[in-house]
């Protein structure tokens, strides 16, 4: 199980991350990309690829749900209540190095 203010700090843990608003709803962003936002308490979710996603769904379907945007698969929502915090840090460092420039991701 993890905390909203446990989702949040492992979301912000990453290098250049930041906060902000999206459209009501705070998401988590490297230089302008979102990789994650909170919609409500209890979820986050997270920008995989499908295949990411996928392998997420299959491995813990009570922790991980596909995120549809319209016809396309986006990345996974992500129940805290039923989610271990190291592989929701795992997703979330994902989702962040599919949206970091690779200058920063070679830096890291």
């Amino acid at each position: 199980m993890v905390t909203l203010r446990e989702a949040r700090r492992l979301a912000l843990a990453l290098p250049e991350a930041s906060e902000q608003d999206h459209h009501g709803i705070p998401s988590f962003r490297v230089r302008g990309k979102i990789y994650a936002t909170l919609p409500d308490d209890d979820h986050i979710r997270v920008m995989l690829d499908s295949e990411a996603t996928q392998a997420a769904v299959a491995a813990d379907p009570k922790a991980f749900e596909e995120l549809w945007w319209g016809k396309q698969l986006a990345g996974v929502s992500v129940r805290l209540a039923a989610v271990d915090r190291g592989r929701l840090a795992d997703l979330l460092e994902e989702g962040w190095r599919r949206k970091a420039p690779k200058k920063l991701l070679k830096a890291r």
